[in-house]
């Protein structure tokens, strides 16, 4: 039986550095577009896994590079935040209190007609299966493993591969399942943003007034470790 949310949300962290950048476009960029504006990312991913994805593919259509989509989660608590909040990042001298998640819905995305695609895994797997067509997606991702419990905000509070029972040898990239939006995602097509707690809020609510953006930011300590 099928377990997927509905509406279903996606989630995309960055560091709250970034987001006076992010505001200034009024939007989230792809990397490739990031740096051909010369914006200056302060970088939160690994730096082999970046250049793993910089060298692949996307099924044509919707076609280009990786690294040519801004990339979502299915859920959060992600393993990538998990190794931020455990300085397993090389090179990144961020911790989880200072992420920020943009969170978006599925149906947002396929009703402004942006391109897209998905993965059943990890994007970067050779073996991950991408998909395009949105009614796909109660099929093509393992809900009953992103959802079972115990949750926290209705997501497996776990993620890390165990030997048994069998459903659990390839949890970890499966949890790190897929959703690519090409180019960039406005900023006016998110529900909300959300930070690990009250003072984090009130700074980023205030570079939210600053610029002008009218986006609500939640206090959600179960989106971190």
């Amino acid at each position: 039986m099928c377990a997927m949310p509905v509406p279903v949300r996606l989630f995309h962290i960055t560091a709250i550095d970034n987001l006076a950048a992010i505001f200034s476009e009024s939007a989230l960029l792809c990397k490739t577009l990031s740096d051909t504006k010369g914006l200056g990312y302060h970088n939160i991913a690994h730096a082999g896994a970046q250049g793993t994805r910089a060298g692949k593919a996307v099924i044509d259509p919707p076609g280009g590079g990786i690294h040519d989509y801004v990339p979502f989660y299915f859920a959060p608590r992600s393993p990538m935040l998990s190794a931020i909040h455990h300085k397993q990042v090389a090179g990144c001298p961020y911790r989880q209190a200072d992420i920020v998640y943009f969170e978006l819905l599925v149906r947002q995305v396929v009703q402004k007609g942006a391109e897209f695609v998905f993965y059943d895994r990890n994007a970067t797997k050779n073996y991950s299966v991408a998909y395009t067509d949105p009614h796909q997606l109660k099929n093509a991702i393992d809900w009953e493993l992103l959802t079972e419990p115990p949750t926290l905000d209705g997501f497996c509070k776990f993620f890390h591969d165990r030997h048994e029972p069998a459903k659990y040898l390839d949890r970890r990239e499966k949890r790190q399942a897929e959703f690519l939006i090409k180019d960039s995602v406005p900023v006016s097509w998110f529900t909300r943003l959300g930070v690990i707690d009250n003072h984090k809020a009130s700074i980023v609510q205030q570079m939210a007034n600053e610029h002008g953006v009218n986006l609500a930011v939640d206090v959600m300590p179960d989106w971190y470790f």
